[in-house]
């Protein structure tokens, strides 16, 4: 069953619940979150254990979750809580950058992977994304690992409709018949095409899709995506 969370008013600060096993880290985290006149940690906790009964309670917008712990499966919580909490955001911050469990993560309903280096600009930055009308998906990992994408700055981030266009335009479909596939016109595919080249410091179509699919903003295409495949 579906429960609501209250949407945020606009006076009031953004409730977050923190939940890391590591007793330091979660203090100093709670500790930076309290420093800012808009966020608000409203509980926090050592084990995702009854954490969907610690919404429930708390009626926080914002979970920020941490991947390893004992007991914990953490696509399986992300998964729970946001099909209990439709308007709950879970926010991954974790030390691993492995590509797959980013991608497995965010298709179970998480708004955000973050990786335990980045700054703090970067975490506040991404907790404050979940608060605008139309939120993206934050990813921010470590040069070494996935490429670092959209956290910090608005201009950074993929829209869902353009990781939508990006992914046509990886089948290899032309703006026609995107626009077809996605009932707009093509005017707004060139614009969403635009938005895209200049997010991505792409200089073409390919060079998009291959650096979109690369940082896992989008999959790589399948058959059913191609100028052959169709939407009914």
């Amino acid at each position: 069953m579906h429960t609501p969370i209250e949407p945020r008013p606009a006076a009031e600060p953004l409730r977050i619940i923190a939940v890391d096993d590591h007793s330091l880290l979660r203090r100093a985290l709670c500790e930076l979150i309290e420093s800012e006149d808009d966020l608000t940690v409203v509980a926090d906790t050592d084990t995702s254990e009854g954490l969907a009964d610690l919404v429930e309670r708390t009626r926080p917008h914002v979970v920020l979750l941490d991947v390893e712990m004992p007991g914990h499966h953490a696509p399986t919580v992300v998964r729970t809580l946001t099909t209990r909490f439709p308007q709950l955001h879970v926010l991954i911050l974790t030390m691993h950058s492995d590509a797959q469990l980013v991608q497995e993560l965010l298709a179970h309903g998480a708004r955000g992977y973050l990786h335990k280096s980045v700054p703090r600009e970067s975490l506040l930055a991404a907790l404050r994304n979940t608060a605008t009308r139309d939120p993206h998906v934050t990813i921010a990992l470590p040069s070494s690992g996935v490429p670092t994408v959209g956290f910090s700055t608005s201009h950074q981030t993929l829209s869902p409709r353009e990781r939508e266009v990006l992914t046509f335009v990886a089948a290899a479909l032309s703006n026609r018949q995107i626009a077809v596939r996605l009932r707009i016109t093509e005017g707004t595919v060139k614009r969403h095409l635009r938005n895209v080249f200049e997010k991505l410091g792409a200089i073409s179509r390919i060079d998009a899709a291959n650096k979109a699919i690369d940082a896992r903003l989008i999959r790589r295409p399948g058959p059913e995506d191609g100028p052959g495949g169709g939407r009914g």
